[in-house]
């Protein structure tokens, strides 16, 4: 079950919800068909519920919106992207740690 606390971004509602958001913001660039991103979801959604209100977590399906992931030159998933103040502050290609997350979050 996903957590209520992850957004859901698409090519349509990114700049307003991550490039203008007032806190850091963890996207998770991910795909229904990926293995990795099933594995990887229970984190994104653990750390969603931890950090509510310090931050903006969601996830952005690489296949519904292709303008957004080419502009990030997304080549494969799960990618985290950490944005803070409209840019990008941290990268991690690949299955990872919640740990390593957080640390990449600077929280």
């Amino acid at each position: 079950m996903a957590s209520p606390n992850v957004h859901e971004f698409t090519d349509e509602n990114f700049e307003q919800e991550v490039l203008k958001s007032p806190i850091p913001v963890l996207v998770d660039f991910t795909a229904t068909w990926c293995g990795p991103c099933k594995q990887l979801a229970p984190i994104v959604d653990k750390i969603a519920d931890d950090f509510k209100g310090k931050v903006k977590v969601g996830k952005l399906d690489i296949d519904d919106a292709p303008t957004t992931t080419a502009k990030y030159k997304v080549k494969s998933v799960p990618t985290i992207i950490v944005f803070e103040g409209g840019t990008q502050k941290a990268l991690q290609s690949g299955l990872t740690t919640r740990d390593k997350l957080v640390q990449l979050l600077g929280v």
